[in-house]
């Protein structure tokens, strides 16, 4: 008998289309998570740790397993009121709590995870084979409970460490056959993320089952483009709550001038 989580699972799975794309517009708490549960393009919530840690007054290098884990219970509890699929941003797994984490994420309702290849611990990009092997383990934790659809974002961060595309490619390719559903490649703010040509090159090599984190300023790849290249799923991580903020701090500065 499918559980309500299973189903779940396979709704979000469901929705990553080449050319289709599941567009998220990452969230970091309830408030967040329940302006935007009842727009009528939502079709899943996903939260970004580095908008979880900032709200937690802490840096993403520094969010904890707990700190995360509170932050996705309470989005948890929307995601369950609006019948939604809920991903989350689980950093690189936390280590040996990998399968322990999984197990807590599943009884919350999420169905779906972003694992890093960089570890927290040391900040250092995890080799292939370690870093397979933790896309493997989150899979296999989630079939164990009866969720075989769960949704694995692979985020490959090669391209932060001086890595070519080859090797991103290479890793891609590696997470897709440990059971990913997409590949995540973060190309960081100083390089300004990927390029059209990047983009392109990954749709192919990964079939479409990319995620690109999209830029919000004018200029960049935005939807429409990106559905045109053929990527799989789009995300803007913690750019929302910058938004947020600057609008917070402006309504504040009227009140504080009178």
């Amino acid at each position: 008998m499918t559980t309500p989580t299973a189903a779940l699972a396979t709704r979000l799975r469901a929705l990553h289309i080449p050319g289709q794309p599941l567009i998220l517009t990452n969230v970091y708490d309830a408030v967040t998570a329940r302006a935007i549960a009842d727009l009528p393009g939502t079709q899943a919530l996903a939260t970004a740790s580095y908008a979880v840690a900032q709200a937690a007054g802490l840096t993403d290098e520094t969010l904890t397993y707990e700190a995360n884990l509170a932050a996705i219970r309470s989005v948890a509890s929307v995601a369950r009121t609006a019948h939604l699929p809920l991903t989350a941003d689980w950093q690189d797994g936390y280590g040996p709590r990998l399968e322990e984490g999984i197990a807590q994420l599943l009884a919350l309702g999420v169905v779906g995870i972003n694992l890093e290849d960089t570890a927290g611990a040391t900040q250092q990009l995890m080799d292939t084979a370690e870093a397979t092997e933790r896309v493997r383990r989150a899979v296999a934790a989630a079939q164990q409970l009866g969720v075989a659809d769960f949704v694995v974002n692979a985020r490959c961060d090669a391209l932060l460490f001086g890595a070519g595309l080859d090797e991103v490619v290479q890793r891609g390719k590696a997470y897709l056959d440990a059971g990913a559903t997409t590949v995540f490649v973060w190309g960081g703010g100083a390089r300004g993320g990927i390029s059209a040509e990047e983009v392109r090159v990954l749709v192919e090599a990964f079939e479409g089952r990319l995620n690109v984190s999209m830029k919000m300023a004018p200029g960049n790849l935005g939807v429409a483009q990106l559905r045109s290249m053929g990527v799989a799923r789009i995300s803007i991580g913690p750019a929302l709550q910058g938004v947020g903020v600057r609008a917070f701090a402006e309504a504040a500065e009227r009140v504080l001038s009178g």
